[in-house]
């Protein structure tokens, strides 16, 4: 059986991790297929979008607890294992195409994390998530540390790591984890929707976008202000842009125009 599946939804490469027995937990086999998948969809400039789900009802469970034996194993044996997640898990975060995770059911540890990497997160109502390795003397792998505080905040993320508690759909929403919530029967629909908007646009500029905001963290204005130089001085010369200075000058609908596109993803009101 493959434990990650691929298929191709017009410009959109939907990604399904494919081992419901196991909630679609980890494994080492797993992950080099996720691996894989990202760099098909990184070098496919067929590829505008990426959804990324799980199937069974559930996203990612995280790590197979069943393959961290009691059989002992070096402190520094273990520490590459864990080094050895980044290369893949690098490349999925500065995929330079919009990534859209569609979580129904749990998402759980590395779960969480993978599905944080997306830069939209759509849930179903069952949808749960949780930083979970507090519950059995760990800390957060697969980018937590990265990816967590620059959604929630450093205070909640420290909550949220120390309490090792679950967050249910609504709280999600709230938090700033989801983008929005849907029905579970609506959900991939809604995600393939959401990635289908892009199939107009610059993948050139969200690209080089993206990677800028993703470090933006990090750097200082000034720093800042040279990469946005040298990215808009990019994307000017893009055939693309090229393009659209003509339609605009000609007055011809533009390829790209989000409210022109497919309906939104119905984002529902955080409660008060």
């Amino acid at each position: 059986m493959n434990l990650v599946l691929t298929e191709k939804r017009g410009a959109t490469l939907l990604v399904t991790l494919n081992r419901p027995e196991r909630r679609n937990a980890f494994d080492l086999e797993m992950r080099k297929a996720i691996g894989e998948a990202v760099l098909a969809a990184r070098d496919d400039a067929e590829v505008k979008a990426v959804v990324l789900t799980g199937s069974g009802g559930a996203f990612c469970a995280g790590g197979d607890l069943s393959a961290l034996s009691s059989q002992e194993r070096p402190a520094f044996g273990d520490r590459e294992r864990i080094r050895r997640l980044h290369p893949w898990f690098r490349e999925l975060v500065h995929l330079e195409k919009p990534v859209i995770a569609a979580v129904e059911g749990p998402a759980f540890g590395a779960g969480f994390n993978l599905a944080l990497a997306a830069d939209f997160i759509l849930g179903a109502s069952n949808a749960r998530f949780c930083a979970v390795f507090g519950r059995i003397g760990l800390v957060p792998d697969l980018g937590g540390f990265f990816l967590l505080p620059r959604i929630v905040g450093l205070q909640r993320a420290k909550e949220l790591v120390f309490s090792a508690r679950e967050v249910g759909a609504e709280e999600a929403l709230r938090l700033g984890i989801l983008y929005a919530v849907h029905p579970a029967e609506r959900l991939l629909q809604e995600a393939l929707a959401l990635a289908a908007r892009f199939h107009g646009a610059s993948t050139e500029a969200i690209g080089i976008a993206k990677s800028v905001l993703t470090r933006s963290f990090n750097l200082d204005y000034d720093t800042l202000a040279e990469l946005e130089a040298s990215a808009q001085a990019l994307a000017l010369h893009t055939e693309y842009h090229k393009d659209a200075v003509a339609r605009f000058l000609e007055k011809k609908p533009l390829a790209f125009h989000w409210d022109s596109g497919k309906a939104p993803a119905t984002r529902k009101k955080p409660k008060p």
